[in-house]
């Protein structure tokens, strides 16, 4: 499987607005929990978890103690957060306003 297929596009974008679409917190994360392996939730938890500790000015080392992430994941966290119209900094926003 290629990153770059079309189908792969195809059905990201599909899950996103499906999930989108939901309004129902406990069915994403059902879904997810189904959908993915312990792991891969896990890897996507500790993702979400660096965005916020990289917002939250922890030094790249010290998260990558914590969380047992690469210091090469993190930077290119570091770097998507800083971007203009930052996707995380979107998603942050909402998760200060809950």
């Amino acid at each position: 499987m290629k990153t770059d297929d079309a189908w792969v596009a195809e059905n990201f974008t599909e899950l996103a607005r499906t999930l989108a679409k939901t309004g129902d917190p406990e069915l994403i994360e059902s879904f997810l929990r189904s959908l993915l392996t312990p792991a891969e939730a896990a890897d996507i938890a500790a993702r979400w978890a660096l965005v916020k500790a990289l917002n939250n000015k922890i030094p790249q080392r010290e998260i990558a103690r914590r969380f047992g992430i690469s210091l090469c994941k993190i930077t290119r966290g570091s770097r998507e957060l800083k971007k203009p119209q930052s996707p995380f900094e979107r998603m942050l926003a909402l998760l200060r306003e809950s």
